[in-house]
């Protein structure tokens, strides 16, 4: 009975030897605990920052990040995961939490007159919905800096108090009064004649609530120097979750779609939406409302033919090419070839700016030298426009396909093609027989990820057309040749300051699907072609 003994007293040393470091307080543990409390510093401050934008989400992942790397760091027994944990935490941010959020936001409102929740939503419109008092009660006010913010500072019932939009008056204490005015109160610095000047427009444009019930009303100011009491026309009541206008007695309920509607369908005075869920019905826009539905299918008929025209050009170009340069009786291959690879050397996006150029119809090389002054709207013809797209990106990608045929025509056994021209075939029956199908075995999967990356070739269709012609002076609709990508940056609003994150989240799911369709069919025709040979 001695053995097992030793044996369980021989493993508990060796694991002891192992374990030992984590033990001690030598200067590889100090480093460690200086590097962890780095680590919980910036996710305490992460932490912080989502739970003052009220990110509850963030906030609960931060924290669980947080145990999760100090339990791994700080445990005996937790070695492997020490090395795997720093890739899943940036796999998790980067790809997972993205995904997640972005699957999220496509069943929501988000978007332009919906980007803050509701609460925020209905102080804006109570702080926007106001009149005058009619007793015309004004205070001495003072203007305060702390940090980028301004603050009224005013005298209530002889008491100092200090606030600024979205942060109602609150007392200070030790901030000094002289007679009717605030003069000087503690981590605030009275604002100079030339810093009220600077920020005249941010302080005539604010609204500081007077308490925390809105229906108490908010201090305005028109010169600085006196706080006039505004009075809401619209007051929310959160028993009913209404909002009533005080001068018509409209009530205003919420409509369930990030808005406060009247009985007959009308909107309370500058209103203001907010961010909310919204189920399947940005996926149903796509399909049943016709100003997203139309431009939706023609835009996906030519993104499917650019993508396939884009692979099969420059297939078809890079493997005549490579057939032709393969030849051991040609002089010269590698000079040729390294000057065939040269438009693969130069950055995608800076080849479609010098086309884009190079196109232009008035002072464009194309058409002022090589066609004698010819003038022809490359870009600006739909049409046309397609057709310098493909070619542009013909000249982008045939020299890829140049690399990959050349490096599959020069794996295919030399003895295989000298047994068929001893059985008498002919160089194209060598060619139909033997060298396509053993090509295609090895550039098929190739070709299914040249059909995905030009399916979201996003570079060249804006930095070539910018996805026009575009239709009149409406930026929001698709261009001639915009693609889903470049549709999904029209319809997010980048450039016309009108988005709808909502949709177009939507629109890079679908994209995700159909992409994800077509490659898995593809994949499942290559290996057929597998089998065949």
């Amino acid at each position: 009975m001695s053995a097992p003994t030793t044996d369980s007293a021989s493993r508990k040393a060796r694991r002891d030897a192992v374990y030992a470091p984590a033990r001690n307080w030598g200067p590889g543990f100090i480093i460690k605990l200086v590097i962890m409390a780095l680590i919980d510093a910036i996710g305490v401050y992460g932490i912080y920052s989502a739970w003052t934008v009220r990110s509850m989400p963030i906030v609960i992942v931060m924290i669980v990040l947080v145990i999760v790397a100090n339990v791994v760091y700080f445990a005996r027994r937790a070695i492997p995961a020490k090395y795997i944990l720093p890739g899943l935490i940036f796999l998790f941010i980067f790809q997972v939490f993205v995904m997640l959020y972005t699957a999220y936001v496509a069943f929501t409102n988000y978007g332009q007159g919906h980007m803050i929740d509701k609460d925020d939503a209905i102080e804006q419109m109570e702080s926007y919905n106001s009149q005058l008092d009619p007793s015309g009660a004004t205070s001495t006010l003072t203007l305060l800096a702390k940090g980028d913010d301004v603050y009224f500072a005013v005298v209530i019932d002889g008491v100092a108090q200090v606030g600024t939009t979205g942060e109602a008056l609150h007392r200070v204490e030790g901030a000094q009064v002289s007679g009717d005015a605030v003069a000087s109160a503690p981590g605030y610095t009275v604002m100079t004649t030339g810093d009220i000047i600077a920020h005249q427009r941010e302080i005539t444009s604010m609204r500081v609530p007077v308490s925390p019930d809105s229906a108490d009303g908010t201090l305005g100011t028109s010169n600085g120097t006196t706080a006039s009491l505004y009075r809401p026309t619209l007051v929310y009541d959160e028993a009913t979750d209404t909002l009533t206008d005080t001068q018509t007695g409209t009530v205003y309920t919420d409509d369930g779609r990030g808005s406060f509607r009247s009985a007959d369908g009308g909107k309370p005075a500058n209103d203001v939406g907010w961010r909310t869920g919204v189920g399947v019905a940005n996926f149903a826009r796509l399909f049943t409302d016709s100003a997203v539905a139309r431009p939706f299918a023609e835009v996906l008929l030519w993104t499917i033919a650019f993508a396939f025209l884009s692979v099969a050009t420059t297939f078809l170009l890079g493997l005549a090419l490579a057939l032709v340069f393969n030849s051991p009786r040609l002089r010269g291959q590698k000079f040729y070839r390294v000057l065939l690879i040269l438009p693969y050397a130069f950055p995608g996006f800076m080849s479609a700016l010098l086309w884009r150029a190079m196109l232009n119809t008035q002072f464009g090389v194309v058409n002022q030298t090589l066609l004698g002054g010819a003038d022809i709207m490359w870009l600006q013809d739909p049409w046309l426009a397609k057709l310098s797209v493909i070619f542009v990106n013909l000249w982008l990608g045939y020299p890829y396909m140049f690399l990959v045929c050349t490096g599959a025509l020069q794996a295919i056994p030399s003895d295989m093609m000298e047994s068929a021209r001893v059985d008498g075939a002919s160089p194209w029956r060598q060619f139909r027989s033997i060298t396509l199908p053993l090509l295609f075995i090895a550039v098929a999967p190739l070709l299914i990820s040249s059909f995905a990356f030009n399916f979201n070739n996003f570079n060249l269709i804006f930095m070539l057309t910018g996805g026009g012609p575009t239709h009149g002076t409406d930026m929001t609709k698709p261009g001639g040749t915009d693609i889903l990508i470049s549709m999904v940056y029209r319809v997010a609003g980048v450039d016309n300051g009108n988005p709808d994150y909502g949709l177009a989240t939507a629109l890079s799911i679908v994209i995700f699907i159909l992409v994800g369709a077509i490659a898995a069919f593809s994949f499942r025709q290559t290996r057929k072609l597998e089998e065949m040979a």
